[in-house]
């Protein structure tokens, strides 16, 4: 009588456990839904239409046709002729993703170099004066990231404020040709993201024992090693974390590339936005969409395995 009394309890308990675990999980999931719901009306609902539509074939005048086609990849490395129908390696597209890429490595890396000092300032600075500090570099997301560019065109352009210091000061005698031009890109793209590096990096650095640098001086570090030792693997999250925030949106960056590049040469987001404009190949659009994505999910993967396995290496 006593062994099945212990028997039933252990099974109540069982059921018990067994309920209660059934209940977490679904308080958990009811808690989740609003979350889950909004990634997958504006996250995987849209990237489920792009990359249908990739598998298409373009309308006439827009749109697409149901009509199943991997012509949109195919388009991408090769060129059909337009007479016998055959196809030839073309690198013009790979070329557009290379400068993309080379602009946003180049614009994340400027970033970090402007930024990383400005962060350090900053947190180092009393607390009663870093709320103004971070005010000032906040302040241009008040404006819209459009003005913002026409500015900067106002300053670069040839009878610009920059030219004009330059040929008044008698420094060149002609202006300096910066407009439509690469470094004009970047320039742009500095200017935009900047904050997106600085924020971050703040934030780790905000939270840096100065005691420890004042004890690494004590033993009789210097400057740069203190810098290589102690301040910068304490900010590599924030480093990692900028990195990130910089590269992605000037690798799809639109709007500085059109107005101060000049349409020139086109970046990857001017190339995807044409497609479904002017050209009218949304399939071909969408694929070199998530040609795009795929490429940053490959940079991001390759970035914060090599910080991590660096991390561990310093912890």
């Amino acid at each position: 009588m006593t062994d099945l009394s212990a028997s039933t309890v252990a099974d109540n308990l069982a059921r018990a456990r067994r309920i209660s675990e059934s209940t977490a999980r679904r308080r958990r999931l009811q808690l989740l839904m609003p979350a889950l719901i909004v990634i997958g009306i504006f996250g995987l609902f849209p990237l489920t239409i792009t990359a249908t539509y990739s598998f298409l074939s373009p309308g006439t005048y827009g749109g697409v046709r149901w009509e199943f086609s991997t012509d949109a990849y195919v388009q991408f490395l090769f060129q059909r002729d337009i007479f016998d129908d055959t196809l030839s390696f073309s690198d013009s597209y790979l070329r557009i993703i290379g400068r993309s890429v080379g602009l946003a490595f180049v614009t994340t890396i400027g970033a970090l170099i402007l930024g990383f000092p400005t962060a350090y300032f900053i947190a180092s600075k009393p607390p009663n004066q870093r709320n103004l500090w971070l005010f000032l570099i906040t302040l241009p997301f008040w404006t819209n990231l459009l003005i913002r560019t026409y500015a900067i065109l106002l300053i670069i352009r040839d009878e610009g404020l920059i030219n004009f210091a330059l040929v008044g000061s008698g420094l060149r005698s002609t202006p300096l040709n910066i407009l439509y031009t690469d470094p004009a890109v970047f320039i742009g793209l500095i200017y935009s993201y900047l904050p997106f590096m600085v924020l971050p990096l703040y934030a780790s650095l905000e939270k840096l024992d100065f005691k420890l640098v004042e004890a690494a001086y004590d033993l009789y570090a210097t400057r740069l090693q203190v810098l290589r030792r102690v301040i910068i693997p304490l900010a590599r999250p924030g480093i990692v974390a900028g990195c990130i925030l910089v590269f992605i949106p000037g690798l799809g960056a639109y709007i500085t590339p059109t107005l101060l590049g000049g349409g020139k040469k086109l970046m990857m987001g001017n190339m995807i936005a044409e497609q479904f404009g002017a050209s009218r190949n949304w399939p071909f659009g969408s694929a070199a969409a998530l040609i795009l994505m795929t490429v940053v999910m490959l940079a991001l993967v390759v970035y914060v395995r090599n910080s991590g396995q660096g991390g561990r290496r310093h912890g």
